[in-house]
């Protein structure tokens, strides 16, 4: 009776403080990104602070996905501070229970963490996304974005030649360009046209594109409202190649991996990202090692910055990691599966091995 008492009472201070941090950060989240919208988006004609702020409270969810392990890892440690402040772990220990038994609910709690945010968090975090995409491409405030590492590209084959077909932001699947440029080539694969358009849309067999301009080699320029670009491109593969794994559910994931190896097409990025979804259970409860390393010493006070600096940087280096090994995963060089599951193997290692020293000897 006395075990479930004491697990039920750490469990609801560990989640009553994984709350507060998290709606702290998510204002921070939401702050940040609204300042670099309006930064690269208020000289556009359309934009508006509302437009902006809807924008940026619509990206916040996918934001937060990715940083509920640093809150979860800065929880943790916060929450086992504060027992040992209050004398609470100490007399916990005394009573004999043991670093595993009180880290039981708050790994459990985690657990739980990370299945809400997998099944819930996830389906929201996809939907705004793709409401946040359509967003910026019906209202052209992707014109201004850096396209540096992220513009899609595609190149498509019909009988009057090649072309290349960019963008700076895409909805509905990728049939909706914003910001849109084609190169045109001709049988000698030389450039022969350049149309930038402020949007396309993908028609049956062919693009359509507005507020065209049309580039010529030593030719002046030339507008155009509509023009059209003929494409044996259809709506499926268009979405396979320019979807972002963050607008895709993580219940559509398999179905998207399958699609996109129908299509001939890569989809290390879909398996990436369904991994990682199933992993990060698994890497809420490694934080809560991490965090148990460097807070269950009993400190007193002015000690707790180094503790709490301690533990962000441990998970920072995990975040360093696994960024390398997923960058590893998509060249190619590393199979998704492991470049998911190896930083969580890694984090829970350490952290029992280091817990398993302290309690045990």
């Amino acid at each position: 009776m006395l075990w479930s008492t004491l697990s039920r009472y750490f469990f609801r201070r560990y989640v009553f403080t994984f709350l507060t941090y998290c709606l702290a950060i998510l204002l921070v989240i939401l702050l940040v990104d609204f300042n670099e919208s309006a930064r690269r988006m208020s000289s556009l004609a359309n934009y508006t602070l509302a437009t902006g702020l809807f924008i940026s409270a619509l990206r916040v969810p996918t934001i937060l996905q990715t940083a509920i392990p640093f809150v979860v890892l800065i929880a943790s440690i916060a929450t086992l501070l504060q027992l040992n402040r209050k004398y609470e772990l100490v007399v916990t220990r005394a009573a004999g229970i043991s670093a595993w038994q009180f880290l039981a609910p708050i790994i459990a709690a985690n657990l739980l963490i990370g299945i809400i945010a997998v099944v819930g968090l996830n389906t929201l975090a996809a939907s705004a996304m793709q409401l946040a995409e359509d967003i910026v491409v019906e209202r052209k405030l992707g014109a201004r974005q850096s396209t540096s590492g992220s513009a899609p590209w595609l190149r498509q084959r019909t009988e009057l030649g090649d072309t290349v077909v960019g963008a700076r932001a895409t909805a509905a699947g990728g049939t909706k360009l914003s910001g849109a440029t084609f190169f045109l080539f001709d049988e000698d694969q030389r450039i022969k046209e350049r149309l930038e358009a402020e949007s396309a849309v993908l028609g049956d067999g062919e693009w359509v594109l507005k507020n065209v301009k049309v580039i010529r080699s030593s030719q002046p320029m030339e507008l155009l409202e509509t023009a059209t670009v003929p494409t044996t491109l259809k709506a499926e593969f268009v979405g396979e190649s320019l979807t972002s794994p963050d607008t895709v559910p993580f219940f559509e994931l398999r179905s998207k991996i399958a699609t996109a190896k129908s299509f001939g097409l890569s989809a290390t990025s879909y398996e990436m990202q369904f991994h990682r979804l199933v992993a990060q259970p698994a890497l809420l409860a490694a934080m809560t090692l991490i965090a148990a390393m460097v807070s269950l010493k009993f400190v007193r006070f002015g000690q707790s910055l180094a503790v709490i600096l301690g533990g962000i940087l441990a998970g920072f280096v995990l975040y360093v990691v696994s960024e390398l090994i997923q960058a590893f995963a998509n060249a190619g060089t590393v199979p998704p599966v492991v470049a998911a599951w190896l930083p969580v193997l890694v984090a829970s290692a350490l952290g029992t091995t280091v817990l398993l020293h302290k309690e045990d000897g």
